[in-house]
């Protein structure tokens, strides 16, 4: 689902590309904050069983509700493919959102928790198969979603009106998720179902707020000083559970600089989808969508993981080369800093192809020659410019003032131009008559579809249709509106009003451009109707190819296979049995500040250049980079199970102190009462006799 998010809500909801790049990340921070609630409920209340029920069907709804956001023809009155309360779509949209987080925050800790709860401690090798189908099926998930999501989007829906089929792409993993829940109902009978028992979680935080407290009430200096602000929870808590707290508080201290990295890999999902949005997806055989060019991270998950583990550590290691799982971690998050320069090398290719449209302040406007004989035009700060006939000016002149004079010969016409606006002007055959101003687009067109409309330069009405749009009735001297035509091969069918005459043209287009089609006056409409056309191309087709993406792709995924897969083996490695869920919330703790991040920088920072956020986002993480190394450099390996075992060695030592202690203090009192008693009856004994039976 979150494939096809952003463009959800650029496309569908109209957010611009900060607005829908902040409120994705807010979701997916979500995502990752709402595991550790889960877990502390199926821990301490219902059980994994139920909380995995419970919070699917919550999750199910979620994906329902956002399946019915994105239905434009709940509220499209007017019947024109747009939603007119766009109020009532982003509410329950919103809605969707935050019960789809709060599901799979739900479940995500407990399905494979639950997964290993049903093998005993002899079926080890059983369990450890479990786990890896339970990880295939997530990454062939992934790689599944993010072919077939997009897909499904592209298609056209609609009662009134054709429109991408957003609510298709929602609505087929709300069912699916519906599938899947029954499937794992109906197997209730043969689970083991492990009761709750508390989450380590609740003890931990316990614990940590009992030493601080304990710590301030004893801040004065006459209070001695102890080796760990922790050890000032031995009044209430085991030595054995404090010393544990200890290594995992080690741990998440290096947790600190991790966010950075999840600022910059989550981006792949936002960024990187909006800057594929600007970018050509043929690849000859193959047609990519910018929402499916996420498709290369799993598939390269899936190829590097092995490949690392089977040859690159282990030729790194017989180098003589002391590559240890911080080191891995480092040299992650620098492969991830690469990615982002990536980013912007193909952002600032992308930036050339770019038309400049006007500011605020400026307006811009385009000539065409309606006639059939050329004309030279004045414009103010401009030479003279010779127009063929038929023909447009080659690119828009850009004025600061709001009007301008145009001459042509010794007609001399005072032209109003709009501020912000690109405008092109139409010279009629006789330039004595009225000079049109026509409005053209001041952003590429949206998803990749190419905006076209035709002028009617024939002295009577036209018809022109196509399959993919109908232009209908064009007056003479006047234009179409323009309608978005998708990339290929497109046949264009031109007639008069009675249809006696028509003709054929064809044009081959790619993605997001924009064309103004002209209709001579002297159009034949026989075997060369098709060179008689004459197309202005007002906004360029994307030109550089999404293939340049896959670097970038390619130094994501490495550094998320040296730090996610390594950072998480090295947390397990240095923290108690018992602390693993302690670790695993500080891990998705760490995502969700990452995606927390972006949205403070995409709010503030409002740079004017893309490709110069990326650069930021690469410096940052760059600079975390070396505090993370000089924190790796000074920490300490240690071996958990050693340090236990020293521990509980020291309490069953103190027991048995405690016990030779309880011993000799009753057979102390028992020596007593016994002397007691004989010198109350011996009141009469010699002291002799007294100092005997003592």
């Amino acid at each position: 689902m979150r494939a096809v998010l952003v463009l959800y809500f650029k496309y569908f909801l109209k957010w611009d590309d900060d607005l829908a790049t902040s409120i994705y990340h807010v979701f997916v921070a979500l995502c990752y904050l709402t595991p550790i609630l889960g877990a502390i409920v199926a821990d301490s209340w219902l059980g994994k069983f139920k909380t995995i029920i419970y919070l699917s069907v919550v999750y199910a709804i979620g994906q329902v509700t956002m399946a019915v956001s994105a239905v434009h023809d709940i509220t499209d009155t007017d019947r024109d493919g747009t939603p007119n309360n766009m109020t009532f779509h982003v509410a329950l949209s919103m809605l969707g959102l935050f019960l789809i987080a709060l599901g799979t925050g739900g479940i995500k800790p407990c399905v494979a928790a639950f997964g290993g709860d049903q093998f005993n401690d002899n079926q080890e090798k059983q369990r450890r198969t479990f786990f890896s189908v339970f990880y295939l099926c997530i990454n062939g998930g992934s790689l599944l979603s993010t072919i077939i999501t997009p897909i499904l989007r592209a298609q056209t829906c609609g009662i009134f009106a054709q429109e991408k089929c957003y609510s298709l792409a929602f609505g087929v993993p709300a069912a699916l998720m519906v599938v899947a829940l029954l499937v794992f109902i109906s197997g209730s009978g043969m689970y083991y179902k492990a009761e709750p028992e508390g989450n380590i979680m609740l003890d931990v935080c316990k614990c940590i707020g009992f030493a601080i407290k304990n710590r301030y009430r004893h801040r004065s200096k006459r209070y001695p000083k102890k080796q760990h602000w922790m050890d000032w929870a031995e009044a209430k808590y085991s030595k054995l559970l404090i010393a544990q707290i200890k290594m995992v508080l080690r741990v998440l201290f290096l947790y600190i600089p991790l966010p950075m990295f999840w600022t910059l890999f989550d981006q792949k999902g936002s960024r990187w989808t909006l800057q594929a949005t600007n970018m050509d997806g043929n690849f000859g055989l193959l047609v990519i969508q910018p929402d499916q060019m996420q498709t290369v991270n799993p598939i390269l998950i899936l190829t590097l993981v092995p490949i690392m583990d089977s040859l690159i550590y282990p030729l790194i290691k017989k180098c003589g080369l002391d590559f240890t799982p911080l080191k891995r971690m480092t040299v992650g998050m620098l492969m991830a800093a690469i990615a982002f320069v990536c980013a912007a090398l193909v952002q600032i290719q992308i930036d050339t192809t770019l038309p400049t449209f006007p500011s605020s302040s400026q307006s811009q406007v385009k000539l065409l020659n309606m006639g059939s004989n050329p004309v030279s035009v004045k414009l103010p700060g401009n030479d003279a410019l010779t127009l063929p006939a038929a023909q447009a000016s080659a690119e828009f002149f850009t004025f600061e003032a709001e009007n301008i004079s145009v001459s042509i010969g010794n007609v001399a016409k005072n032209i109003s131009l709009a501020y912000g606006a690109r405008q092109t002007l139409l010279i009629p055959s006789n330039i004595s008559e009225e000079w049109i101003l026509s409005d053209g687009l001041t952003s590429k067109p949206q998803e990749g579809n190419n905006a076209i409309r035709f002028i009617n330069g024939m002295n009577t009405t036209v018809n022109v249709s196509t399959s993919a749009a109908n232009f209908g009735l064009i007056e003479p001297s006047y234009y179409s509106n323009y309608s978005n035509i998708k990339n290929g091969k497109i046949l264009f069918e031109i007639s008069i009003l009675n249809g006696s005459q028509s003709c054929e043209y064809s044009k081959e287009f790619g993605y997001g451009s924009s064309y103004t089609f002209f209709i001579p006056s002297t159009l034949d409409f026989g075997p060369t109707c098709q060179e008689s056309i004459t197309a202005a191309e007002d906004i360029k087709p994307n030109s550089i190819s999404m293939a340049l993406q896959i670097p970038q792709y390619f130094f994501i995924t490495v550094g998320e296979v040296m730090f996610s897969v390594t950072g998480l083996a090295f947390s397990y490695s240095q923290a108690p049995s018992n602390m693993k869920a302690v670790l695993q919330a500080g891990w998705l703790f760490t995502v969700a500040i990452g995606n927390f991040i972006v949205l403070i920088v995409a709010e503030l920072a409002k740079l004017p250049k893309q490709w110069a956020e990326y650069v930021l986002f690469a410096s940052l993480l760059v600079a975390v980079c070396i505090i993370f190394s000089i924190m790796a450099y000074f920490y300490t390996y240690i071996d958990p199970t050693e340090i236990e075992a020293q521990f509980k060695k020291t309490d069953d030592d103190d027991e048995d102190e405690d016990d030779d202690d309880d011993k000799k203090k009753t057979e102390v009192e028992m020596v007593k009462r016994d002397s007691d008693a004989s010198h109350n009856d011996s009141d009469d004994d010699s002291d002799e006799e007294r100092q005997t039976k003592i």
